[in-house]
């Protein structure tokens, strides 16, 4: 071997291997135990990030390790290739969105495949293709066939800039999250999904993934948001439809004083006609928060509708505002308020001077004050001031109410979701095709199976933003397949998130000539998937309703997707900015500035070299291009190498938790694995090593040796189980240097060092895999590293004819004691009151007892 460590070499050599050998292409082998590790596909942006790199080599030590383990694994990788982004791009570069995604495409494919990232690229898949969507088109139109897809006009979060329908997560503070344009409501048609159907299975699904995180799981139990509670009407004063309210709350009823619509209502729509000022609060609110959370921070604020509803308990008359704390989407569009007992309708109330009456008070009768704040107790209360009511505890409260209302037919008992309907029409151009057809006799009717895919035109010139399938008359004239005459294609292509709710599952068949086919289930469900907890309540949820839709179309039969999901924490770098004369922030690269710190490593001064001037610390934020703060994973591969960059940031921190990026630490690892290099390099140089001989071992030679075995136990339990790769690296590093301090000669030396390093490349190879690729070699193993067995811990090794114990004395450490590894109880005692310390400090006491914790510690107890 050469005797310098040179990563562009020993990484070209590795790769090239695997390729010629395809090490990764993976087949179906029944009777073998199967491993399907997947890390959430990227969308082709055109370079990899940090994060990115963090994600995909978590997934590829998985993957690795679980093939050393005999496992049959699948590691397949592809491409989100819709969306907005390169739909942007065209319009701003002039070029069609298709050239751009697949141009990227390709630059990312060799940017992976510079990682050493063991996938299985047979099964690549791209969501742009017609190959791939035509599936998703074909399970479209079975889903309407079977009412689980319908059309319906929807108030929507719509972007002016970038002419379409956002989610409420893609809102971000009342602006688009990728134009930064306020965000406006609007009422058009749309096609969803019906995800409530599938409301309590996901919900009690949950109960299923141990090997969820909590954090997950909680989030998308509060986005299910299922209650229990009654629906019921208040009627209007002076006619006209009644007021249909949900409350989980029947027992606050006598404590309604103002009822509030949202500015989409019917009813707030009919008064604006006859009032400006409700007119004109309608048009503000048009354009005013969207989501739940940012009505949370919202001043709330609203206008009289003139009219009045009739309380349906107590008979009262009371007031009807509209709101821009109530959204259409929720519910019913309408709440009842009660301030003596909500603190968003408290604040409401005090702002307006609405009456604030108290309903419910605590069971022990103590004195509360509801016109100073709201009391919202659900336990440990009584219904008061309730009428025939008055006296009840919650739940009593709630069943007599709820009775006397179905009784009178004005109410029910309703299970409710927060949960609603996956709406994926979006009205853009770069999507797949919506496969319907709009017949003027007919009205919506589905492409027919044997007509798709509805193909996507690729090659298409932008007019401004409007989409060139509106703007093709040609692209849009078709044929109603019920009756033959003369209708239009759907214009509207899929949210994204359609694609990405199955593609885990095509990876399983890429050539399936249905969605899926039997090979799903030999691979499903998904052992390990990892990926950003962003994506819980969006990509997470979707996925597991598409799996059920997949399940009940007999296309899969297990009913989740993925056993275990990792969410990997961000990449964190110091971030820098200067206040420019215009009142924003110029962001200053961190490798561009100079800073001084204390001697617990705080910034006291930091400049820009570039001028000398200060620039203002940031502290640690995520990694992006609006904080200027970013490291370039391909020019960190080009000065250290792609094993130096895997080991870093599978050391730097466990892998669900924020990574602070360091440059030292990046030229750590790159030490560590030239240290690691020499090593062998010195080993091999000295010719063949002999075959090891336990029973020939001397006192140091079986203490490394045991030094090795307790290692490799270790890092088996953290990279098989705990995923605490950072362990791993730290006691391999360990290791080795105990490898470097050992002076050992001769036979015996030789083949305890030789078994100590094949054994370190061998529990490095599933995180540095070109460098074990090349070491092993080097050290005379057996084929390639990369098909080697994972290392047995041989536990005769682990045995210790001397143990080390901690002595205490009143719990407090005093000395250690060397003692034979079978030593009884009275002869450990004995030794501890012996030693000289321990006496030191039990002089002029006496002693009380000893304890003894066997292999750890002994504890002299005196006074």
């Amino acid at each position: 071997m050469q005797a310098n460590y040179d990563p562009a070499s020993i990484e070209t050599e590795a790769q090239a291997f695997w390729n010629e050998q395809d090490s990764f292409r993976v087949t179906e082998e029944p009777g073998r135990e199967t491993f399907y590790c997947l890390s959430m596909l990227p969308y082709p942006s055109g370079r990899l990030h940090m994060g990115h790199v963090r994600n995909y080599t978590i997934g590829d030590v998985i993957s690795r390790f679980q093939r050393m383990q005999g496992r049959n694994v699948l590691q397949p990788m592809g491409w989100d290739a819709f969306g907005l982004p390169a739909e942007n791009a065209a319009i701003k570069r002039g070029v069609p969105p298709a050239q751009w995604t697949y141009d990227n495409i390709a630059h990312m494919r060799r940017q992976l495949q510079r990682m050493g990232y063991g996938y299985d690229w047979s099964r690549e898949v791209t969501t742009c293709s017609p190959d791939y969507y035509r599936w998703e088109q074909a399970m479209f139109t079975r889903l309407f066939r079977k009412g689980l897809v319908y059309r319906a006009k929807a108030v929507v979060n719509w972007d002016p800039v970038d002419q379409t329908v956002l989610a409420n997560e893609q809102v971000v503070d009342g602006r688009g999250w990728r134009s930064g344009a306020p965000v406006e409501r609007r009422e058009i048609p749309q096609w969803f999904l019906r995800i409530t159907d599938y409301a309590d299975e996901l919900l009690e699904g949950l109960d299923t993934l141990p090997g969820w995180p909590e954090a997950v799981k909680t989030m998308q139990r509060n986005w299910i948001g299922r209650s229990e509670g009654v629906e019921l009407d208040f009627a209007l004063a002076d006619g006209g439809e009644p007021l249909r309210v949900y409350t989980t709350r029947p027992d606050t009823l006598y404590g309604a004083t103002y009822m509030a619509v949202a500015a989409d209502h019917p009813l707030a729509r009919a008064a604006a006609e006859r009032d400006p000022e409700v007119a004109a609060f309608l048009e503000e609110a048009r354009r005013g928060a969207v989501t739940e959370e940012a009505l949370e921070t919202l001043e709330k604020r609203g206008v009289p509708l003139g009219v009045d509803a009739v309380n349906p308990l107590s008979g009262e008359r009371i007031p009807v505002w509209v709101a821009n704390f109530v959204l259409m989407g929720y519910g019913t569009g309408a709440i009842m308020a009660v301030p003596a007992h909500d603190e968003r309708d408290h604040e409401f109330a005090v702002k307006y001077g609405l009456p604030i009456r108290q309903s419910v008070g605590p069971a022990d009768g103590s004195a509360i004050d509801v016109q100073a704040e709201a009391w919202s107790a659900k336990e440990n209360l009584v219904t008061v001031d309730s009428g025939e009511f008055t006296g009840l505890d919650f739940a009593a409260a709630f069943e007599a109410i709820a009775d006397h209302l179905e009784q009178r037919g004005i109410g029910q008992r309703r299970v409710n979701y927060r949960l609603r309907d996956w709406g994926v029409s979006r009205q853009r151009y770069w999507g797949c095709p919506i496969p319907m057809i709009h017949c003027p006799d007919c009205g919506p009717v589905p492409v027919p199976e044997d007509q798709l895919p509805v193909v996507l035109p690729e090659d298409v010139r932008f007019m401004g933003v409007q989409s060139p399938l509106k703007a093709d008359p040609e692209w849009r004239r078709t044929s109603c397949p019920h009756c033959g005459g003369p209708a239009e294609r759907e214009t509207d292509t899929f949210d994204t998130f359609v694609e990405s709710s199955w593609y885990y599952a095509r990876y399983c068949c890429p050539d399936a000539g249905d969605m899926v086919d039997a090979r799903a289930d030999h691979w499903l469900p998904i052992d390990q998937y990892i990926g950003g907890i962003e994506h819980a309540v969006m990509h997470l949820l979707y996925f597991r309703f598409w799996h059920k839709l997949m399940r009940d179309e007999g296309l899969v039969t297990s009913d989740e997707p993925a056993t275990r999901l990792l969410c990997q924490g961000m990449v964190l770098a110091e971030s820098y900015y200067r206040d420019g004369a215009d009142g924003g922030r110029e962001w200053v690269p961190p490798a561009e500035v100079r800073t001084e710190r204390d001697d617990k490593g705080r910034i006291v001064s930091a400049v820009w070299e570039q001028d000398g001037e200060p620039v203002t610390p940031a502290g640690w934020t995520t990694m992006s291009k609006s904080k200027n703060n970013g490291v370039d994973p391909e020019s960190l591969v080009q000065r250290f190498g792609a094993d130096t960059v895997r080991l870093f940031t599978m050391f730097a921190a466990p892998p669900d938790q924020a990574l602070e990026w360091q440059d030292s630490g990046v030229e750590g690892a790159a030490r560590f694995l030239r240290r690691l290099y020499g090593l062998v390099s010195e080993h091999v140089a000295a010719g063949p090593a002999p075959a090891l001989e336990p029973a020939a071992l001397g006192e140091d030679e079986r203490a490394l040796r045991r030094k090795l075995h307790e290692t490799l136990r270790k890092v088996t339990d953290d990279v098989g189980r705990r995923y605490t790769f950072n362990t791993a690296v730290a006691a391999v590093m360990e290791l080795c240097n105990a490898l470097g301090r050992f002076e050992g000669s001769g036979a015996a030396a030789r083949a305890v060092r030789q078994e100590a390093l094949e054994t370190v490349v061998l529990m490095l190879q599933p995180i540095t895999p070109h460098i074990s690729h090349h070491l092993w070699q080097a050290l005379g193993g057996s084929g390639a590293a990369v098909d080697a067995p994972w290392p047995a811990v041989d536990e005769s090794a682990l045995e210790r004819s001397e143990l080390e114990l901690v002595v205490q004395v009143n719990g407090k450490l005093r000395s250690r004691l060397s003692v034979a590894a079978d030593a009884d109880r009275e002869t450990i005692e004995a030794a501890a009151l012996a030693d000289e310390n321990v006496q030191r400090f039990t002089e002029g006491k006496t002693v009380r007892r000893v304890v003894v914790v066997p292999g750890r510690l002994v504890n002299v107890v005196a006074n």
